[in-house]
């Protein structure tokens, strides 16, 4: 012990200590003595750098003396230490006994515990087991139920209950519960032939009882649908009620088509046939008898119009236009429109004409009247035929239209011969153009039911329409170019009867081409215009007045002018030309009624307007006779000329609300006139004239021209 004391005091003061170092042996040479003596003093002054040993050499205590002191009492502490343990032997003893007992307690522990971690080891993995078995009986469960689904399903599909061969063998086709069945055994037949593909033995159980079943249920389908097809052919059937009945069935025809296509052409062909003689017998029967009625009113009333009724014919007696004359042939309707607008509008979509009824009444009908009433029946059947195919037959498109074109084939061809027979002999051109906007019109309805079936046939029609239309217009045109006035009697100022000849078609044609403008209807219309233009041009050149020709062509371009405003529109291109030319004459026979009364006036103010105009004022001094002349003859004559100018206007136009409007005119041009004659006598030049102090105050000019104002 003392021995350790020495060594750790020795290294405490750091009198023997020696420092690490890192030496490399390799390079050292042992034996040398200045190796020993370097090694030496480095450890002195290592020892003279620590503080203990400095604070003992700055006190200048011996260095030995201190070694000395501090080993006693390393001594002296070991000593005690020693004593310490002897003291606490006892202790020491019972703590290395608990300490033992505890080492065996925490080995037992130990042991236990890795016993444990096995057990937990041993569960994770039976855990884990359970885990993998859980998921894979889910997985299994899962397929099991899904195969039990499609399984269940499947043997559903393939069953045939008893329910449904009852159904199928003894109920009527027309219970619901047939048809029920009928769906759910077309099903199962679709089904097993889908797996029969799938070399599904299961279908050789249930095959040879699907297929009696469907042959006996066709039997019995086709039964059914032949006995509805044949009650078409009963008389006096309305075969529309039929008609919605198979509607009711249409999952007839659907499993026909389905599974036995050769009896659903067998029915479909027998419809057909049957559909196809009803129409034409019906429509043969009812355009027959309209025609008939037709041709017996026409020769009864005499209405229908002839190749002779056109518009530059001449007039007579027997034939009338005004003539207040009773006669049988009322002509009027041959140019003017009257309500025969109405089958366009009102009676467009009326019920049609009832032949036996129409005889028995009287009642007269225009061509476009009967026209009307075959093609609505026709329209009106055509359009709930194909929405009948198109729905029972399963067809569309090109397929609806062949069926259709074979059901109609025959009526249509019909009708195509009757319309161009008839077309051929019609000459009411008003009748041919109100035909061809009611087929238009017809075109329409169609679109907008959304039925294409008729688009062939109207073509058609419209091309036998509008060249017969234009023909006859050209006829019209060629007898008013030929007219001569020469031939045509004694003629007066009123509007003559070929122009309101055009005047009443002008107006029919406009007023109808305003819905569906067609270029060509304009052209035709122009043409005959210009015509009728060029006639009373002809005509107004048999009056021997300027006066009278421009009385003749204002009361014809009034009346013209009216009729067209009434009747069609007012901003249409032929009422705007019409005003113009009323306008043009009107201006002119103006100063054509002035000139009689102020003619002097008149010329005079124009005379002594260009001469002011040229800076030749001067000339106008030798005026002053003129001047006074026509300044006392205003004075005298004016009233008596406003009299007269009133009185001749009023009985030179028919129509007295443009005789007024011309008379109105005529005076206000005089005031205009009176005005510009005050305005020259102002001039310096006529300034000291004293037949100005004549003069009439302008302001009692306008007063007595206002008593002829209309009170209207």
């Amino acid at each position: 012990m003392a021995d350790q004391a020495d060594v750790s005091a020795g290294s405490e003061t750091g009198t023997f200590a020696v420092p690490e170092r890192n030496l490399n042996l390799g390079e050292l040479d042992f034996t040398s003595d200045d190796f020993w003596l370097d090694e030496v003093d480095v450890h002195i002054q290592e020892n003279l750098e620590d503080d203990i040993v400095k604070e003992a050499l700055n006190k200048g205590v011996d260095l030995r003396q201190y070694s000395k002191e501090i080993e006693q009492d390393l001594l002296k502490v070991e000593n005690e230490s020693v004593q310490d343990y002897i003291k606490e032997s006892q202790n020491i003893s019972s703590l290395h006994k608990q300490i033992a007992a505890c080492d065996t307690i925490l080995e037992r522990m130990e042991q236990m515990l890795n016993g444990f971690q096995g057990d937990l080891s041993s569960i994770s993995t039976e855990i884990q087991s359970l885990q993998d078995q859980s998921i894979a009986m889910n997985v299994k469960l899962k397929n099991r139920q899904a195969i039990r689904g499609e399984l269940s399903q499947y043997v559903d599909e393939m069953v045939i209950h008893e329910q449904m061969i009852t159904a199928i063998l003894e109920s009527p086709v027309t219970e619901d519960d047939f048809k029920e069945q009928l769906h759910e055994l077309n099903h199962k037949i679709n089904f097993v032939k889908e797996q029969s593909f799938r070399d599904a033995r299961a279908c050789l159980d249930v095959k040879d009882i699907l297929e009696k079943l469907k042959i006996k249920a066709i039997a019995k389908i086709r039964e059914f649908l032949l006995q509805k097809i044949y009650a078409f052919r009963k008389p006096m059937t309305n075969y529309q009620i039929p008609q919605n009945t198979l509607l009711k069935f249409r999952i007839f025809n659907e499993f026909l088509m389905a599974n036995e296509r050769h009896v659903a052409k067998e029915v479909r062909d027998e419809y057909v046939d049957t559909m196809s003689k009803i129409y034409y017998s019906y429509f043969k029967s009812y355009s027959s008898r309209l025609i008939k009625l037709q041709k017996e009113l026409a020769k009864l009333f005499e209405e229908a119009a002839a190749r002779d009724d056109l518009m530059g014919v001449e007039d007579t007696a027997k034939k009338g236009f005004f003539s207040s004359k009773p006669t049988l042939k009322n002509r009027s309707t041959v140019f003017t429109l009257g309500s025969r607008g109405e089958a366009l509008t009102t009676e467009l979509e009326a019920p049609v004409i009832v032949p036996h009824a129409a005889a028995k009444n009287e009642t007269r009908y225009t061509f476009e009247s009967i026209f009307r009433s075959l093609h609505y029946a026709l329209m009106d059947n055509c359009c709930r035929e194909y929405l009948f195919i198109t729905d029972f037959f399963m067809v569309s498109g090109t397929g609806a239209q062949n069926l259709f074109e074979t059901i109609m084939g025959k009526t249509l061809a019909m009708f195509m011969k009757l319309m161009e027979d008839c077309v051929h002999d019609c000459y009411d051109s008003i009748a041919i153009f109100l035909s061809a906007h009611i087929v238009h019109r017809f075109q329409a309805i169609m679109a907008k039911r959304e039925v294409p079936a008729l688009d062939r046939y109207w073509g058609t029609v419209l091309k036998y329409l509008w060249p017969r239309f234009e023909y006859i217009v050209n006829m019209n045109i060629q007898s008013v170019r030929e007219c001569d006035p020469n031939k045509l009697g004694q003629i007066d100022s009123r509007p003559h009867y070929i122009t309101r000849r055009f005047a009443e078609f002008s107006a029919a044609i406009v007023g109808i081409n305003a819905s569906f403008p067609s270029e060509h209807v304009r052209r035709s219309l122009g043409q005959l215009q210009a015509e009728v233009e060029n006639f009373i041009l002809r005509m107004a050149a048999e009056f021997p007045q300027r006066k009278e020709q421009l009385i003749f062509l204002i009361n014809n371009y009034d009346m013209m002018l009216s009729v067209l405003v009434e009747r069609a529109t007012e901003d249409s291109r032929e009422a705007e030309m019409f005003r113009d030319l009323l306008s043009a004459r009107t201006q002119e026979f103006v100063e054509e009624i002035l000139a009689p009364h102020f003619g002097g006036l008149i010329s005079w103010v124009k005379d002594s307007e260009v001469a002011l105009e040229r800076g030749q004022g001067d000339r106008l001094a030798l005026e002053e006779k003129r001047v006074q002349q026509i300044v006392r003859g205003f004075n005298n004559d004016w009233k008596r000329a406003l009299e007269s100018i009133n009185q001749e206007v009023m009985r030179a136009f028919t129509n007295f609300k443009n005789g007024t409007q011309i008379l109105q005119g005529a005076l206000t041009l005089l005031i205009q006139y009176y005005h510009r004659f005050q305005k020259v006598l102002a001039q310096p030049v006529f300034r000291n004239l004293q037949i100005r102090h004549e003069l009439i105050n302008i302001h009692h000019v306008m007063v007595e021209v206002k008593k002829y104002r209309p009170t209207f």
